[in-house]
């Protein structure tokens, strides 16, 4: 009877901790405001299949509506094939959160192992690893991804490659310093004095205690990699077209930005909507997860 009772006071702690963070992150009235920007951008995406068809809505050249001003039928006009613009920007949001979401997936879990790994065996085995990370941070991040992408050939893969392998030391960093902060608490050496193996230790005690900062880590990085899978198209090394992609659909504005300055307008607006939303989100959970910040 004794155990049956303690198990629902545990989990009702955990709730109220995690309710004690959402509380601290409601009262920042920014955050607020980025996450519902975002889960409005989200929702945009995921309702994209439901009312534009791919081929017909998006793709489909229609020469004979080229260039219409934003009207009743089409709400941001049409680009210089005759394709709804309102249409490309919707499946737009598709490809750039998805690509902003896999390649921090990726950097956030291959990073966090790097450093984990690095922070907790310390000696020989992190100064190889860091070192190798430092190769990477010492190459600015849009110079390799564009190096990258450069010897790949364009394409949605290829960027997400090279997004990734940016992004990964500075998750590899960050993890780095959390770990080693906490690899010499009391619960960690009783976890060794228990014989538990390193990788349990790494896993169940360590990194649920560092992922404040991995959590904070990853909707920035989103936001910065939302803006450069933009700037690779922007250049031809992105998103290889018809495939809308607001980078790419900048890129084709640009011969009409004195006379149809919307075509450009608009897309610049949903890149910078995406990249505030991030931002606030990631400034509201840094505050919301700093434990001085409780009173």
């Amino acid at each position: 009877m004794t155990e049956g009772k303690r198990l629902p006071q545990g989990k009702v702690k955990k709730r109220s901790q995690l309710k004690e963070i959402w509380l601290r992150f409601r009262k920042n009235k920014l955050a607020m405001f980025g996450l519902i920007l975002f889960l409005a951008l989200v929702l945009m995406a995921l309702s994209a299949g439901f009312f534009l068809d791919y081929d017909t809505d998006v793709v489909k050249m229609n020469m004979k509506d080229r260039l219409l001003s934003p009207n009743a039928q089409h709400w941001f006009g049409t680009d210089h094939y005759g394709r709804d613009v309102l249409a490309r920007i919707v499946w737009g949001s598709r490809i750039s959160l998805v690509v902003g979401l896999y390649t921090v997936g990726i950097a956030m879990t291959v990073g966090g192992a790097i450093g984990a790994v690095s922070g907790y065996f310390g000696g020989t085995v992190d100064m190889v690893l860091m070192r190798i990370m430092d190769i990477f941070l010492a190459l600015p991040g849009t110079i390799l991804a564009v190096a990258i992408v450069g010897a790949l050939g364009p394409g949605l893969f290829n960027v997400l490659l090279a997004m990734s392998m940016c992004r990964i030391p500075q998750f590899a960093r960050i993890v780095r310093s959390s770990v080693i902060s906490l690899r010499g608490q009391e619960f960690v050496e009783a976890a060794k004095a228990c014989g538990t193996k390193n990788s349990r230790i790494i896993m169940r005690h360590i990194m649920p205690n560092a992922i404040g900062p991995l959590v904070v880590q990853a909707t920035l990085n989103m936001a910065t990699t939302i803006l450069g899978v933009a700037g690779l198209s922007f250049i031809g090394l992105g998103i290889e077209p018809p495939m809308p992609e607001w980078g790419s659909m900048l890129s084709e504005a640009r011969d009409q930005m004195w006379y149809h300055p919307y075509l450009m307008w608009i897309p610049g607006i949903f890149i910078m909507l995406a990249v505030l939303s991030l931002n606030l989100i990631g400034d509201g959970l840094r505050d919301a997860l700093d434990p001085r910040m409780k009173n």
